[in-house]
């Protein structure tokens, strides 16, 4: 916002950070001070023109907030996030029985085996 010191020091901070790749995580303003950092709610102020983010009883630089607790936030919206989840589960997995490869997939639904292709109609052995 644009009569929000805060608002306006944290712009400045990120559209001028040289490393910008580990900015990973958004601050979503809520309101004058209140911003979300990924889940967690944050407090942040600007005194003598460094900006601290209130961290239990005391505050940290916001560089040392960003070392701290990015990788923690990145792993918890990863977490969170259904997509992500249901890609980095198995849709096929392959176990070997014996000689031959068995798939089993949770979309699929039943067990297949090898390298042989259901027909149309589920069974590989119908015409």
């Amino acid at each position: 916002m644009k009569d929000d010191p805060i608002d306006k020091r944290l712009a400045e901070f990120i559209n001028n950070y040289p490393e910008r790749q580990r900015l990973k995580i958004m601050f979503m303003r809520e309101s004058e001070g209140v911003y979300q950092f990924g889940t967690k709610r944050i407090a942040v102020r600007v005194e003598k023109d460094k900006i601290n983010i209130r961290v239990g009883g005391g505050y940290l630089s916001i560089d040392e907030f960003l070392d701290q607790y990015t990788p923690t936030e990145l792993e918890r919206l990863e977490r969170k996030d259904p997509l992500k989840k249901f890609s980095e589960k198995i849709a096929v997995q392959k176990t070997i029985v014996g000689k031959e490869i068995r798939e089993n997939s949770p979309i699929r639904g039943s067990p297949m085996r090898g390298n042989t292709s259901p027909g149309r109609h589920g069974s590989p052995n119908k015409r």
